[in-house]
């Protein structure tokens, strides 16, 4: 991934303590650099996107790391969540609706819905969501 001038980011403790952390201190810095942003849907992309990383990315091992890069731009937030996992088939998940009492499954579904575009690299361990304001 290329890093801009102006990108504010970000290296992770793989554990769901540094996405809590992470997400409070993201909440502050959201409400000065884009206070415009919707805080929680902003703040559930972000949490999704980071647990997922931890969760499966990851597999909950401490000792790797989840890079976070967030870009602003003229009326939109750009989120970046790499990590160094071995990515998955997200093209296979793209249209799969998980029933409302699953409690996995929904990842997708909620990036889909809360931002205004998702992109996956084409290995899977690397997502960009754009969240406009």
């Amino acid at each position: 991934m290329i890093s801009r001038p102006g990108d504010r980011r970000f290296e992770l403790s793989a554990t769901l303590d540094s996405v809590e952390q992470f997400c409070a201190e993201f909440q502050l810095w959201r409400a000065t650099a884009c206070a415009e942003l919707n805080a929680f849907s902003t703040e559930l992309l972000l949490r999704e996107s980071l647990t997922n990383s931890v969760l499966h990315g990851c597999s909950g091992d401490p000792g790797k790391h989840i890079l976070c890069v967030l870009r602003v731009k003229p009326g939109r937030l750009l989120i970046v969540i790499e990590d160094a996992g071995e990515g998955f088939d997200w093209r296979a998940a793209w249209d799969w609706r998980p029933d409302v009492s699953e409690p996995r499954g929904r990842g997708i579904e909620i990036m889909r819905r809360y931002s205004s575009s998702v992109r996956f690299n084409r290995k899977g361990n690397s997502v960009t969501l754009v969240k406009r304001f």
